[in-house]
């Protein structure tokens, strides 16, 4: 089955840290830009940060800029997110999906250009004190 997983989420006080992971299962991540996305309740999907197939480039919104990092580790198939000092305002659904190419992603806003190949099921990431 062709999926992508995400876990890592949870609860953490404000200021705290969390680490995601996108792990792909029945393919390789190698050829795939992968982003992460947000869904808070009551509000629209928001790009949170992008990295290309290489790992050569990454992207993030204004929101996570130096607080996030995103990183890929293709021989685990994995893409991580790395999220420090969070805030309330992070609480959020986090998903990963993955794109054959950077162009799908429209980069000053982090939005898709058309649908992405893959979509993970999402994991919960709740910042409260």
């Amino acid at each position: 089955q062709l999926q992508l997983v995400e876990s890592g989420g949870g609860l953490v006080q404000p200021g705290g840290s969390l680490r995601l992971s996108c792990a792909a299962s029945g393919f390789t991540l190698d050829y795939y830009a992968i982003g992460w996305f947000r869904q808070a309740p009551g509000k629209e999907r928001e790009g949170v940060s992008v990295i290309n197939s290489s790992g050569s480039a990454t992207y993030y919104s204004d929101s996570v800029k130096g607080r996030f990092t995103i990183s890929r580790d293709n021989a685990k198939n994995t893409v991580y997110l790395q999220m420090n000092s969070l805030k309330p305002e992070d609480t959020a659904v986090y998903y990963c999906a993955a794109v054959k190419s950077i162009t799908a992603v429209y980069l000053p806003k982090l939005t898709l250009n058309y649908e992405a190949d893959y979509w993970g099921q999402g994991t919960q990431v709740t910042v409260s004190s």
